[in-house]
């Protein structure tokens, strides 16, 4: 049998009260016309004088956080999803059977206040209650301390409760659908149409990852959640759709870290008969346009790092920067001298990883890719890691792809795309060799798609965005858990016990 501390007794005695009374201490629908926001801003600069020869009357409704009783005479604080209301109640006001009722009051509970807009003589703004109505009863507790949840991971955990306490929290919730929707704007500006394609695929393509199987029941197969949005949406290229965009989930069944979720949002986009340069062209204005129309601003705080948007952004070759860190350049050197850098260099090559490509990946990781601190444009990855990828017509070694670099995290990663369904298959096929050989992260060959590719697709820019990582660059949140409401958490342990 479940049981309670001391105050979910008192608080549950407290509801059958309410009952007793004739009232629901779970409450009924409540007519509210204004919002703490709304009175602040349209009061704040009155003065306290001024409201004797006033009578503006507001009806608000939210959770009480805050109660000083005086006797005959209180005040309490109420919380709505635009910030907090001080309330002044007095039995010289209101009936003294509501007083009573605001007298049994907890702080949590969930309440309605018709008042008086005034300012205390301190300067305050404040609502004076002229009509009391309880609504909800809260039967646990609060947080005691004022940061809320002191155990991180039961922020996480019990984010309703992070929300109620924590300020910050609850910025980050409501300014994360601010930026999605200043993206959708953008995109829209830009010519796209916004689709929406399948979750559930029976194929493992359009990214390197380990996916999370299912299984359908009624055709007896075995299925997975996508790990990437690419496919369907060129399909729709070839359909003549021209430039589509999706945002939504995709699952990658890896490690959880600060960086990481395995369920996230990813945002692709393919335009018709652009290329590399249309797509870092509208990278750079998309995330120009955030900062201006979310933020009017353009440096941003992110993981100890002062980031600036603003003005031309760095483009720069993978071989090119691997050069200016190390010296070494990769760009006429034999397999078996790749070998020996790594070697000489303390850097592991695992089996199906012997190829220069790999290789020159690998000195990326380790000597660039944390460096790139203000936003970057990476281009000239090597085709042995890009298989969906124009070739460069320059130079076949490497291919027309691009990933954008802040922080030293990736944040986007964009293609010239392929269209060659010959092309298209040997890489495929390519695949293939490197899952026998251990790269369980290899794609599966897709038929249908080279199929479509042989309908003839235009030529076409591409580009995934990770929106759970853009949202941290903007709210400046260090953990994708702050951005993502309910992120993945390990499993709660039977004895595990909560910090508040």
């Amino acid at each position: 049998m479940r049981e309670f501390t001391e105050q979910e007794t008192v608080r549950r005695e407290k509801a059958e009260k309410l009952k007793e009374l004739g009232l629901d201490p779970f409450g009924h629908r409540f007519e509210r016309d204004s919002f703490a926001s709304d009175i602040k801003e349209k009061y704040s600069e009155i003065e306290h004088d001024e409201f004797e020869n006033r009578n503006d009357i507001v009806t608000i409704a939210g959770r009480i956080m805050f109660i000083r009783k005086m006797g005959k005479a209180s005040f309490f604080s109420i919380q709505d999803k635009t910030g907090k209301m001080q309330v002044y109640i007095s039995i010289n006001d209101i009936p003294e059977e509501s007083y009573e009722l605001f007298k049994s009051a907890d702080i949590g509970d969930i309440v309605g206040v018709k008042g008086k807009v005034m300012k205390t003589r301190t300067g305050e703004l404040t609502v004076k209650c002229l009509e009391y109505t309880p609504l909800v009863k809260a039967l646990k507790p609060l947080p005691e301390k004022f940061h809320g949840l002191t155990d991180i991971e039961e922020r996480y955990r019990r984010r309703y409760v992070d929300l109620i306490m924590n300020e910050d929290a609850k910025k980050v919730a409501f300014e994360r659908p601010k930026i999605i929707k200043a993206i959708r704007d953008f995109m829209e500006d830009e010519g796209y149409t916004e689709v929406e394609t399948p979750v559930l695929t029976t194929l493992l393509t359009g990214a390197s990852a380990r996916p999370f199987i299912t299984y359908h029941n009624t055709q007896e197969l075995q299925m997975y959640l996508r790990i990437a949005l690419e496919l369907p949406l060129k399909r729709l290229l070839v359909g003549g759709m021209e430039s589509v965009y999706e945002i939504g989930r995709v699952f990658r069944n890896e490690g959880m870290d600060p960086k990481h979720n395995p369920e996230f949002t990813l945002m692709e986009a393919y335009k018709a008969y652009a290329d590399l340069e249309v797509m870092m062209d509208q990278t750079e204005a998309m995330y120009k346009y955030i900062a201006e129309k979310v933020y009017g601003r353009y440096i941003f705080n992110w993981c100890g790092e002062e980031i600036n948007l603003d003005g031309k952004w760095k483009r720069v070759s993978m071989t090119d920067a691997i050069k200016a860190a190390t010296g070494i350049d990769f760009k006429n050197v034999t397999l078996e001298e790749a070998l020996k850098l790594a070697s000489d260099h303390q850097i592991e090559v695992q089996e199906h990883e012997k190829t220069i490509g790999h290789i020159i990946n690998l000195f990326f990781e380790k000597y660039v890719e944390e460096t790139l601190i203000q936003p970057t444009f990476l281009y000239g990855h090597p085709v042995e890691i890009s298989p969906l990828t124009k070739k460069n017509p320059e130079d076949p070694r490497f291919v027309d792809r691009f990933e954008l670099f802040i922080g030293g995290k990736e944040f986007a990663n964009a293609y010239t795309e392929l269209n060659d369904p010959i092309d298209q298959l040997e890489r495929f096929e390519a695949q293939l060799k490197e899952r026998d050989l251990g790269n369980d992260e290899a794609n599966d060959i897709d038929m249908d798609f080279i199929e479509a590719l042989e309908y003839g697709m235009p030529p076409a820019g591409g580009i995934g965005y990770g929106i759970d990582r853009l949202c941290m660059l903007f709210t400046e949140s260090d953990s994708i858990r702050d951005v993502i409401l309910f992120p993945t958490m390990k499993e709660k342990k039977k004895n595990d016990t909560v910090s508040s």
